[in-house]
């Protein structure tokens, strides 16, 4: 009986240890978290609230914030994991397949890409911008070329060149001549001109005709003179005389007087309707990008966002702690955890050890069992048993 009193004892004293070592941890753990708010009875504030963590919140967000910018995102991990030969390969990649995609092969025509800007109106006004430029150096000429004598509108080397061409259009002028009086066509000519000179002469033509014998032998005679005057070197200097004189005279003729026939107006029309059929504006923006340039694909791909894409990452390399510290990342974690209900941040943490917490309280309970054993001993032996 006194030993079931003992066993009963300890057992009572173990039972208590577990339950109070148990509660204590159990109520230990609840106690970081609860209560959310601080409580009071009045005007006065109840010991233990709000709990730990909920007390100490902005601590724990500027410390977790500084954990992370100091420990998490840092420079080092940022250039280990995303500035890398194959995350820069990766970007190039994606970049030039959104502008294959987007731009260089898109069915999109330069028209679409223009209304697209807000820039739709854009074809006319070049093609108004363009009939203005063309009117003005039309008008601009037409004044410069009507304006002056021909010597002082007509370019010195053209005059140097029509005098140096003088001799030789005399010498086309007399070569064809000879070639005319001497031809079949010459004498035919020259037949007509004599009968006709004759005939209207009357009596005196019949005489004459007489005197000289057939108007045959009359043509061949008026032909071979006219051969000789031809042929003769005079004639020559006669003829270039006579068309450097009428050169001299053109020379000195105002060039308002010399183009008071031409008609401006439908030439400058002419040519403004050629301009505008060669720009042909609105039809060539009426085809994509791939039309005018099939191989621009293949020529960004090799030349031009290999290059960005570096550019870019060196960039980014270069600024990155900087950007960092620009960017403070310590700040937003404290402002995002800071504005987290403090159930979140209890469901957060229990999510992540639950288990251990439920270990800790069933360790409470154990070692608290194991003080009760301890204390039950210690009682029956100081009270003799």
């Amino acid at each position: 009986m006194k030993q079931l009193k003992i066993v009963l004892t300890i057992l009572f004293m173990a039972f208590i240890g577990a339950l109070i070592g148990g509660v204590t941890n159990h109520l230990a753990i609840k106690m970081l978290f609860r209560p959310h708010e601080a409580k009071y009875i009045g005007k006065t504030r109840l010991p233990f609230t709000p709990g730990l963590i909920p007390k100490r919140r902005n601590e724990l967000a500027t410390q977790l914030g500084k954990t992370v910018t100091n420990y998490l995102l840092t420079p080092d991990l940022f250039r280990k994991k995303m500035l890398t030969p194959g995350m820069e390969k990766r970007v190039e990649t994606f970049i030039q397949s959104k502008m294959d995609q987007y731009i260089l092969q898109s069915d999109k025509t330069l028209n679409d890409w223009l209304k697209l800007a807000g820039a739709d109106k854009l074809p006319d006004q070049v093609e108004d911008k363009l009939v203005t430029l063309i009117d003005q150096q039309l008008y601009e000429m037409k004044a410069k070329v009507t304006t002056g004598t021909v010597e002082e509108v007509m370019p010195l080397r053209w005059q140097q060149q029509i005098e140096e061409k003088i001799p030789l259009a005399s010498d086309f002028v007399l070569r064809r001549a000879s070639q005319f009086v001497d031809s079949a066509e010459g004498r035919q000519t020259f037949q007509k001109l004599i009968d006709d000179f004759l005939a209207s002469k009357g009596t005196f033509g019949g005489m004459l005709n007489m005197f000289f014998g057939e108007s045959e032998s009359l043509v061949g005679k008026v032909q071979r003179e006219a051969l000789r005057f031809i042929e003769a070197p005079g004639t020559k200097d006669l003829l270039d005389q006579l068309i450097w004189k009428e050169w001299q005279n053109v020379q000195q003729q105002p060039m308002e007087q010399l183009t008071s026939g031409f008609d401006f107006d439908s030439v400058f029309a002419s040519v403004r309707k050629y301009a505008l059929n060669q720009l042909a504006l609105h039809e060539r923006l009426d085809h994509s990008l791939l039309h005018y340039w099939p191989q621009g694909s293949t020529w960004t791909a090799e030349k031009v966002t290999p290059q960005i894409v570096s550019f870019l990452f060196a960039q980014a390399e270069a600024q990155l702690e900087q950007s960092l510290k620009k960017l403070k990342l310590d700040e937003m974690v404290k402002e995002q955890v800071d504005t987290f209900p403090v159930a979140v941040l209890e469901d957060l943490v229990l999510g992540i050890s639950r288990r251990e917490f439920k270990m800790i309280t069933v360790l409470g309970a154990f070692l608290g069992g194991i003080i009760g054993i301890v204390q039950g001993i210690i009682a029956l032996t100081l009270n003799g048993l």
